[in-house]
């Protein structure tokens, strides 16, 4: 192992994480030392860890080599491993097309939840804006029967169960205060609809097809975003709302507001989810891996 080690820092829509570039898949990255750098105050800080590696060089990913070159190896900020991270799509894409990897236009990048298909927007010349947003190919929605009841102090709300990849519960609130600090995990039940967890959304209306999220993500607490989520309160909310594309044969759009933005979702005839917003790199440096290498195992 060298004696430094790149990184840099991105965030979407305020949902941030740590980038380790690794082509090669050639440095060790176990839960402790995700967790430290993504530690605020002792380590880089962020939501999760952004671990850059060709598809042909992990072993999860080797299968996908042919459809994708780059793999996505997304960990939470807990240091556990998830299975998709739509910000963190739509960041690890900007990294991409910062280092030369890709370009503006069409690329796929492999995830433990699939290949994804990711369209990086062209900057209009008068936009103003450093960057083009990102669209992701989210994949289609599977909306189990089984529900739960999500609770916060007092109250309760029955949630709608949507798996984006990974699972979510949305509940829909009067006022977004009610969901908490959302620094520990909202109580559920019953408990064996989520065997291993769940991000937990709390939703309120702002408008004809908007509304507003908070949401405590499973391994990270609440975040200032999560797309997977954004997605989930979409869907959510056009059944909610008695909207199904696959029915109508019209794609259908909701525009949602998270803490660090606003994403756009929109759902196909064809079920596929298409979300929509910006991704920005502030920082890059080097990590001593000495210190990395004497952290606690």
């Amino acid at each position: 192992m060298s004696t430094r080690i790149a990184f840099l820092k991105g965030h979407g829509t305020e949902n941030d994480f740590v980038i380790v570039p690794d082509p090669e898949n050639a440095i060790d990255l176990p839960p402790a030392s995700v967790a430290a750098l993504c530690d605020r105050r002792a380590g880089i800080g962020g939501d999760g860890l952004l671990h850059v590696v060709r598809s042909a060089a992990h072993p999860e990913a080797r299968h996908l080599a042919a459809e994708a070159e780059w793999f996505m190896d997304y960990r939470n900020g807990d240091g556990s491993i998830a299975e998709m991270c739509g910000n963190g799509v739509r960041v690890f894409a900007r990294y991409l097309q910062r280092a030369g990897h890709v370009a503006e236009g069409d690329i796929a990048i492999a995830t433990r939840g699939g290949v994804k298909t990711v369209h990086i927007a062209k900057t209009a010349s008068d936009s103003g804006s450093a960057a083009g947003d990102i669209t992701v190919g989210m994949g289609r929605a599977l909306l189990p029967g089984d529900g739960v009841t999500v609770s916060v102090g007092g109250r309760s709300w029955p949630a709608r169960n949507v798996n984006m990849g990974n699972p979510h519960a949305v509940a829909f609130v009067d006022d977004l205060d009610h969901a908490g600090d959302l620094f520990t995990a909202p109580p559920f039940s019953p408990a064996s609809v989520y065997p291993d967890g769940v991000n937990v959304e709390f939703v309120a209306d702002r408008g004809p097809r908007h509304v507003a999220l908070r949401v405590h993500e499973r391994g990270a607490g609440e975040t200032r975003s999560c797309g997977t989520g954004a997605c989930a309160v979409a869907v959510a909310a056009a059944r909610r709302d008695g909207v199904d594309p696959r029915v109508t044969g019209t794609p259908v759009t909701y525009t949602v507001d998270v803490p660090g933005g606003t994403l756009v979702i929109t759902e196909r005839p064809d079920g596929e989810i298409e979300m929509t917003g910006p991704a920005v790199i502030v920082a890059e440096g080097v990590i001593e891996s000495e210190w990395l290498e004497n952290l606690p195992r």
